[in-house]
């Protein structure tokens, strides 16, 4: 009997190579097996690229073998014309005849509908091997498909006894080491966007970015009301571009986007902007103030999510 676990560990292995450079895609890794051993092999590499299914199959030496295999993949396959066409088409073109998937699709535009292709296309399709790990995977995908807003992180450094910074802060506080600095840089490096608030910017002037390793900077985010900020500061240079929730203006400059916010509903608004520009994943690293924001809308969310499970 097949163990498809191991193979679908393979494909979320796969996977894991592509988390910087696929969203607001998801991670998705493929492995095709011929009589209990991989033949071929792909992974999605970067948003817009082929997806995994296609560079398996474009990477299996012997086509003919593609008849009598097995396609294992952490994610349905897709059903529908986006920046490539759907994978499902090319399945069933190589008359793949048994696929192994994760988990379900949760966009709307898939959602079911591939695996349905492919059952009425002869295909033996099963579902579900290793999911909760599947979906764990891709939880900033999701999160944004589901809720309609970016996965949410909150970072900060606290000391032993409890403190975020000093009480009277009027310069950049540094109390972490070396090391942690490069552990959070890879961090960012992995996420879509960085979030700060108008006094981390004043007291630290942090220029959120990968410097310390080798990756893409996150999209840096800084809520700027009255638009009080000198330009100088290090988070508008040109080394990533910027967003600024402000009060005033929409409009862009060069890598500066400003965004006219509700600031009665900041943390909401912020969040289904974001939604609409598709960025999928957020770091929060400001000061107490922007945290207990966050914290407080997070907490809003998980009881509205208790009330509608009737487990209150």
């Amino acid at each position: 009997m097949v163990n498809h676990e191991i193979f679908m560990k393979e494909c979320i292995v796969l996977a894991k190579k592509g988390i910087m450079n696929v969203s607001p895609n998801p991670m998705v890794g493929c492995v095709i097996v011929y009589k209990d051993k991989i033949i071929s092999s792909g992974y999605h590499k970067e948003y817009g690229g082929n997806h995994a299914e296609v560079n398996a199959i474009e990477n299996s030496i012997d086509k003919k073998i593609l008849s009598k295999s097995t396609l294992y993949v952490n994610l349905e396959p897709c059903s529908h014309y986006g920046q490539t066409p759907p994978c499902c088409n090319l399945i069933v073109k190589y008359n793949i005849p048994n696929v192994v998937i994760g988990t379900e699709d949760p966009c709307s535009l898939v959602k079911g509908n591939g695996i349905k292709y492919l059952i009425e296309n002869k295909v033996n399709v099963i579902c579900g091997i290793l999911e909760n790990k599947c979906k764990k995977l891709n939880k900033r995908f999701f999160i944004y498909q589901k809720n309609k807003r970016p996965y949410i992180i909150l970072k900060w450094a606290k000391s032993k006894d409890g403190y975020i910074a000093p009480k009277d802060q009027e310069k950049s506080f540094w109390m972490t080491s070396n090391k942690s600095k490069k552990k959070v840089h890879q961090w960012r490096s992995e996420e879509d966007s960085i979030l700060v608030g108008t006094k981390t910017v004043v007291k630290d002037n942090p220029e959120l970015t990968v410097r310390e390793i080798s990756g893409k900077n996150p999209i840096r985010i800084v809520i700027d009301r009255d638009l009080s900020l000198d330009l100088k500061r290090k988070i508008f240079n040109q080394q990533s571009e910027t967003i600024i929730f402000n009060d005033k203006i929409n409009l862009t400059t060069k890598n500066l986007i400003y965004v006219k916010s509700d600031f009665k509903n900041l943390v909401e608004d912020i969040l289904n902007k974001l939604y609409n520009l598709k960025v999928i994943s957020l770091i929060v690293e400001g000061g107490k103030y922007t945290i207990d924001k966050f914290i407080s809308l997070i907490i809003g969310m998980k009881l509205e999510y208790l009330l509608q499970k009737k487990l209150l």
